[in-house]
């Protein structure tokens, strides 16, 4: 029996340690996974989406099974795009599940058959955001701790200015 692919999306601005470690969970769990990077002008990113796809390529290299795309359609299009009938969320907090229900129903309202897959995170890495990583790296702190090598260098030379 086939485990299927998986969409595993966001903006990944930039891939944290909790990124990798539910992409490894993932790769554990399903055959095929896709990290779908959005484009998401909207949130006006630190890192344009081909360095976000660099970065993220290069944080879960080690996983053969994983691959990174980036998207800038609807989600539940480029799902049908794939063959993929299951999206991968990640929650951190109570506050986070209010907001992926929302957006599971409203999916599976465009897609009957996209199903939402939710996983926390391992629980000494669940306090980790990109949004607090991009703070902490502005204000020349340590990242290191919370992002892959290869963020820590992209986020030390973005601020290097």
């Amino acid at each position: 029996m086939s485990r299927e692919t998986v969409i595993y999306p966001g903006t990944f601005d930039p891939i944290t340690n909790g990124h990798v470690d539910l992409a490894e969970r993932a790769a554990r769990l399903f055959d095929r996974v896709v990290v779908a990077i959005a484009w998401s002008e909207k949130k006006t990113p630190l890192f344009d989406l081909e360095q976000r796809v660099a970065l993220c390529e290069a944080s879960l290299a080690h996983l053969p099974n994983v691959e990174v795309q980036g998207f800038s359609n609807l989600l539940t299009d480029f799902a049908r795009g794939l063959g993929a009938r299951c999206v991968l969320r990640g929650l951190r907090a109570v506050a986070d599940f209010e907001y992926e229900f929302q957006l599971a129903n409203m999916n599976r309202a465009m897609y009957p058959e996209f199903e939402s897959i939710f996983l926390t995170p391992s629980e000494h890495l669940s306090y980790i955001s990109s949004s607090l990583v991009r703070e902490i790296a502005a204000l020349n702190g340590n990242v290191e701790p919370f992002v892959p090598a290869a963020v820590a260098d992209a986020l030390a030379a973005r601020f290097a200015d």
